[in-house]
């Protein structure tokens, strides 16, 4: 029913890979020798062979985020050359092309419209691979992919060794003293030289977060800030390289620049309209961020800080947040034991969404790596594997990786679809389980939304099934929803249980969450808008230098941002969203999905039950099943009834009542 995940023969991959791929070239030729070609024996055969060779792809890329070491580099590295060849070669093969081509003006009428998407799609994607240029440019076009994707690797890879490279230590307690219990314990450790106790934080996300809010030394904060802000320098060279090789490949293509590229295959429109929607936020919420800001001010002034640092904020915007909501983060953590969490959440999404969670055993390819299989009316559908907790050799932050699709093949087969959920919660230990933060259990909801948007795929076509062929600006939608119950009493109230004495999270304290969601939301939505904006002007022309692309992002904090960061802070160097993932020119989409998700949401609390089923069924009808086989403003609409409206993000994020 499902491929087990397996590292055997891991080392092989490379010799593995080029079989498979000379397999997958041998069937589309054959393909292509066929004289009166149809969707039935051309289009669907054709999906079928790129599913094959991205099941074996794809845990390649997988276990380098989540086992790193020198094996796992290593086989990547030869095997990112192999598949950006083939991709390009594939993508701008004129007689795939032609026989596309020639299907769609034959056979359109007698196509319906899921079969129409696939071609659509796939056409335009050809013609944005430059299968319609000359041989020369192709080629240049072939070694410029080949490059960017080496490059993408290498800024990722520089990110990670220099997060894994630095350490702080703290030898004084008063150092750590306001620090949650469960993070102190994660620090400490006992020195073989001296037989202290001291405590290591690192710029692993779990870590340097608590340090850079609890951490008393205002000198270590700026220590670990400085740290986290300067990360791989060396990555200022790789930027420069990636801007200037995508702006050449957007112009071979025909496009001004790579910000135009980027909207070719997504919701928005134009340029203009990008821009236009950031700046009509940051307007809208700027003001009420200095005020947020002048709360933290005044709060710092009791410490005697008159001039308060960026790496200051977190300490000081915690303290304001525990005085105004008294939302102590330590009470939390022990009502969101992991274990409870899941089950909890596990048993709202069947309330809402009539599915079941399974736990199976199965070869992962870590031992704290849960594995369910995900049933529907008593049938099994999906398969998701869950990686929760922080470990060395894994790669910071929160993501859904797609495995297999789900579709139905040319022998009427049906393919279930697998996924896998990845974050970095604290570390279970021997003596204590992992205790998420309200923060991470927002997290998990979020990446989960990403993962059902994946696996209830109802589509037959594996190229528009789950989140295959979703617009990149509305691909945030359904993990943004999801987010949205992550806040909800009634959802909170199903597992917010204490893993010792089992008692509920009392209804003052949930209130106290709940009202803190807005907590300096202003200055978390204008943050997002800067990065957003600096991501697409990046894109709109070249910048030809570090100078230039500092001196860009320096023009937006001047206008945007309350508080101006040092200028030893180089983000652009960790912006992996944009230089080591599909962000580019699109990191926007944040903000442009979190519209449709706050909207979505709000139908919910029209209706004055957040565990509507009707409503949710109908949103898992009309967007979760329905993956990529429609445009995102379509099937907005048939769930809706409506248009998007951006004032319901602005009154969910309590910038307008």
């Amino acid at each position: 029913m499902f491929k087990e995940f397996s590292l055997d023969n891991f080392e092989d991959s490379k010799s593995l890979l080029e079989k498979r791929i000379k397999e997958s070239k041998s069937k589309i030729e054959k393909l292509l020798e066929i004289e009166n070609k149809t969707y039935e024996n051309f289009v669907m055969p054709y999906q079928e062979v790129g599913e094959n060779l991205s099941d074996f792809i794809t845990p390649i890329f997988h276990i380098d985020s989540v086992k790193n070491s020198n094996i796992t580099q290593k086989v990547l590295e030869e095997c990112i050359p192999l598949i950006s060849i083939y991709e390009t070669e594939m993508s701008q093969n004129d007689n795939i092309y032609r026989a596309l081509k020639d299907i769609q003006d034959k056979s359109y009428t007698s196509l319906n419209s899921i079969q129409k998407k696939v071609l659509e799609n796939e056409i335009k994607d050809f013609e944005l691979s430059g299968c319609h240029l000359n041989k020369d440019k192709k080629n240049r076009l072939k070694e410029l992919n080949l490059k960017l994707s080496e490059l993408s690797q290498k800024f990722s890879q520089n990110l990670l060794n220099a997060t894994n490279s630095f350490e702080m230590i703290c030898e004084n307690f008063e150092d750590v003293k306001e620090l949650p219990k469960s993070d102190l314990e994660l620090a400490k450790f006992e020195d073989e030289n001296d037989k202290k106790i001291k405590y290591k934080f690192t710029l692993q996300m779990p870590s340097y977060l608590a340090y850079i809010t609890y951490g008393s030394n205002r000198e270590k904060r700026e220590e670990i800030y400085k740290a986290y802000c300067t990360r791989a320098p060396e990555n200022e060279d790789v930027i420069n390289e990636i801007l200037k090789l995508r702006d050449e490949k957007v112009k071979l293509l025909g496009f001004s620049n790579y910000s135009q590229y980027s909207l070719s295959r997504k919701m928005a429109n134009s340029e203009e309209e990008v821009v236009s929607f950031l700046q009509e936020l940051a307007s809208k919420g700027k003001n009420r961020a200095k005020e947020e800001l002048e709360q933290i001010k005044e709060f710092a002034k009791k410490d005697g800080i008159e001039d308060i640092k960026s790496f200051d904020l977190s300490y000081y915007s915690e303290k304001v947040k525990k005085a105004k909501y008294d939302l102590d983060q330590e009470y939390y953590r022990p009502y969101f034991e992991q274990s409870s969490v899941l089950n909890g959440f596990f048993s709202f999404l069947n309330d809402i969404f009539e599915i079941e969670f399974q736990e199976t055993q199965a070869k992962t390819w870590d031992e704290k790596v849960k594995v369910f299989n995900i049933l529907e009316n008593k049938k099994v559908i999906a398969r998701i594997y869950l990686d929760l907790e922080a470990r060395e050799d894994k790669r910071g932050g929160a993501w859904m990786n797609n495995w297999h699709t789900h579709f139905i093949d040319s022998n009427k087969k049906e393919h279930l679809p697998t996924a896998y959920v990845v974050c970095n919660f604290p570390p279970s230990k021997q003596t204590t389980p992992s205790l998420l933060r309200h923060d991470d259990v927002v997290t998990l909801f979020h990446e989960m939304g990403h993962a059902l948007h994946h696996l209830l795929s109802k589509v037959e076509e594996p190229y528009v099934s789950g989140i295959s062929g979703v617009a990149w600006d509305t691909v945030e939608f359904p993990s943004q929803f999801l987010e949205y119950f992550a806040y909800a009493k009634d959802v909170l109230k199903v597992f917010a249980k204490h893993y010792e004495t089992k008692e509920v999270l009392d209804d003052e304290a949930i209130q106290r969450l709940i009202d803190a969601r807005n907590f300096q939301s202003s200055l978390a939505m204008i943050r997002q808008v800067e990065f957003a904006l600096f991501d697409f002007k990046l894109h709109q022309k070249l910048y030809k230098n570090a100078d230039e692309i500092q001196g860009l992002l320096d023009s937006i904090r001047q206008e945007y941002s309350p508080i101006l960061p040092p200028a030893y802070n180089k983000f652009q160097h960790g912006f992996a969203h944009i230089f080591a993932g599909g962000y580019a020119a699109g990191y926007y989409s944040y903000k442009w999905a979190e519209v449709l998700s706050a909207d979505a949401f709000y139908m919910f609390i029209d209706s004055e039950n957040l565990f509507n089923k009707d409503l949710a069924m109908k949103y898992k009808e009309h967007i979760l099943q329905k993956g990529g086989s429609e445009n995102m403003d379509k099937l907005f609409y048939n769930f809706a009834q409506r248009e998007p409206s951006v004032d319901s993000l602005l009154k969910i994020d309590g910038i307008i009542s």
